[in-house]
């Protein structure tokens, strides 16, 4: 299984012995990020992984203080995956960019102070306000 962008060439490719933990976040960075109501990331130990391809980064600020790295594709600009400074053994992977309709729903539910009211996420077995923390 892998991840990849619209044109496919930046890849990720997953292990398929992993099972990730996906959260759907609906901070407004993420919002503005995906440009959908919330994002949805596969969390893998970067260990796992295996990106090839070039990639373009922008870091951000977060909330806490810390940084957020987004990792897109410079020629089609699709967001692959993302990196935080509070977790840099870490990577977060797009649900979007693996493009697997059988891949497992978010376990949990992030940042629903600002989660749009009609948006329900019925896999997730914990449900935050702001952050987990």
């Amino acid at each position: 299984m892998d991840a990849q962008c619209a044109c496919g060439s930046l890849k990720v490719d997953l292990p398929d012995d992993i099972t990730p933990t996906v959260v759907a976040c609906h901070c407004t960075a993420c919002q503005r990020r995906t440009g959908s109501p919330f994002g949805v990331g596969a969390y893998y130990l970067l260990a796992a992984l295996t990106i090839t391809g070039n990639a373009t980064s922008w870091t951000r600020k977060t909330d806490s203080g810390g940084a957020f790295t987004i990792h897109f594709c410079p020629t089609c600009g699709s967001t692959v995956y993302w990196t935080t400074g509070n977790h840099p053994e870490a990577v977060g992977i797009a649900v979007g960019a693996i493009a697997d309709p059988h891949f497992p729903g978010p376990v949990r539910s992030v940042w629903e102070d600002t989660r749009h009211e009609w948006v329900d996420i019925p896999t997730a077995l914990h449900h935050f306000p702001k952050s987990r923390s």
